[in-house]
């Protein structure tokens, strides 16, 4: 099964990739207990930062040897995309919001090493959105600040018509589900233009508080996903936002699957991860030694950007989902969202 083949494109070439979302400046560092105790975190786990931790981010740049990459759940696809892709750069293009600062011009620099063509929508209200990583042994406490990732306005970045050629250049869209937090306005369209033209509009659910607490936003999306991304809780929790009354994985997929659709030319197609288990639908994960697993926090972001790299090349779905897989191997091996300097991933020509 060709999942793009009435896309008229073979091969990937600059902004064929569009991706928009929340822009966060990764800061990690290896950091003592009492850094962990002064600002009470825990040792492994994910918050949004509050009043108390605003001094977090000058104090990790000031006391400890930290690391920069340009992070945010779909820049980091973006990101995946572009490394398992190679050649030629800047095939991904981002969408995001920064502020004029120390951090923004960091996130800038980062961005463009990782060659993706990220357009950010600058301004100074809001200081550009960080995220801490504070490494303790084997264990990672993050802290997000998302700031300026809030600030995105459709009318001040999206509409003009620089930008707006950019989106219609690309052939497949990636968007995860934070963003409907920000601009729905500016996610419908996207997700219109996609439709309008029998392109690819790819969204993830995130994080089960979206399926939740965004479940109108979302729906309204709905109707123009191509291709929707998942893990096994988010599917759950949307089933059950949805009155779908099935918890099974496969049941859910296929509920998601028959909802409303505006370009009836595609079926929609779905894909839930289940951590070490088979994907739905039964693609076989890599199996890994679960002593070489440093780290799995990028490891959704990773399978995304691999089933991108492949999918904005007019692969089969299932050299996608091989390269999805590939890529959250390679992922979960390291600290962050990080990667070696090439893949290793030799995909036949389909």
């Amino acid at each position: 099964m060709r999942v793009a083949a009435d896309l008229q494109f073979s091969g990937s070439f600059p902004n064929s990739l569009f991706g928009m979302g929340n822009p966060l400046l990764d800061i990690s560092a290896v950091v003592d207990k009492d850094f962990l105790d002064k600002y009470t975190l825990k040792p492994n786990d994910q918050i949004l930062a509050e009043d108390k931790h605003k001094a977090l981010f000058e104090e990790l740049v000031k006391k400890f040897k930290v690391e920069y990459h340009a992070g945010g759940a779909t820049q980091n696809s973006i990101k995946i995309a572009q490394w398992m892709i190679q050649e030629p750069h800047n095939v991904g293009t981002f969408f995001g919001c920064i502020g004029k600062d120390k951090f923004g011009g960091i996130l800038k620099q980062k961005s463009e090493e990782a060659h993706i063509d990220a357009r950010y929508y600058e301004q100074d209200e809001e200081p550009t959105g960080t995220c801490a990583a504070c490494i303790t042994g084997d264990n990672r406490s993050l802290v997000a600040n998302l700031a300026a990732a809030n600030c995105y306005k459709k009318d001040k970045h999206l509409d003009l018509e620089e930008n707006w050629k950019l989106v219609e250049k690309a052939k497949v869209y990636y968007i995860a589900g934070f963003f409907l937090t920000v601009s729905l306005e500016s996610i419908l369209k996207v997700a219109k233009n996609a439709s309008e033209n029998n392109k690819l509009f790819c969204l993830n659910l995130s994080a089960p508080f979206i399926c939740q607490f965004f479940k109108d936003n979302l729906m309204q999306v709905m109707p123009y996903v191509d291709v929707l991304f998942g893990n096994e809780t988010e599917a759950v929790e949307f089933a059950e936002a949805q009155d779908f009354e099935t918890k099974d994985i496969k049941e859910i997929a296929k509920k998601a699957q028959a909802l409303p659709k505006d370009n009836t030319k595609r079926q929609r197609i779905v894909v839930f991860t289940q951590g070490k288990d088979d994907t739905i639908e039964t693609f076989p994960v890599l199996k890994i030694d679960p002593k070489d697993i440093v780290d799995t926090n990028g490891a959704g972001d990773a399978f995304v950007g691999g089933f991108l790299s492949e999918l904005v090349q007019e692969k089969p779905l299932d050299q996608c989902v091989k390269a999805a897989h590939y890529a959250a191997n390679v992922i979960i091996r390291r600290a962050g969202c990080t990667f070696p300097e090439k893949p290793d991933f030799n995909c036949p020509s389909a």
